[in-house]
């Protein structure tokens, strides 16, 4: 046979099985780990709440990297969303709107 068209090291090899272990282990055991706590109403409170803060603690950093054409681009996403209630169309006219901002030279 011929060249192998893929090889790699075997510390490579070793750090994507040894990511590919933790990731499991994370996953694994915190379907365990909540498998024995009551659900009472603060942790189903904490549990709604993090998509939201997830996304905020992604989503604003950038904004604020790209400087006033992010920021008026998440505001305008946010009042999108917060009238109209449709990730999707947030999403859309956010980006619309980054995209007129930069056309217009800001």
């Amino acid at each position: 046979m011929g060249d192998p068209v893929f090889s790699v090291s075997p510390g490579t090899l070793a750090a994507i099985l040894g990511m590919t272990a933790a990731t499991y282990l994370c996953r694994t055991l915190g379907v365990f780990l909540m498998a024995r706590v009551p659900l009472n109403k603060p942790i189903r409170d904490g549990l709604a709440a993090l998509p939201g803060s997830i996304i905020v603690a992604v989503v604003l950093p950038l904004a604020v990297k790209a400087g006033p054409t992010g920021i008026l681009a998440l505001a305008v996403a946010i009042g999108v969303m917060l009238i109209r209630r449709n990730e999707l169309l947030a999403m859309l006219v956010g980006l619309g709107t980054a995209a007129l901002a930069r056309a217009a030279g800001l």
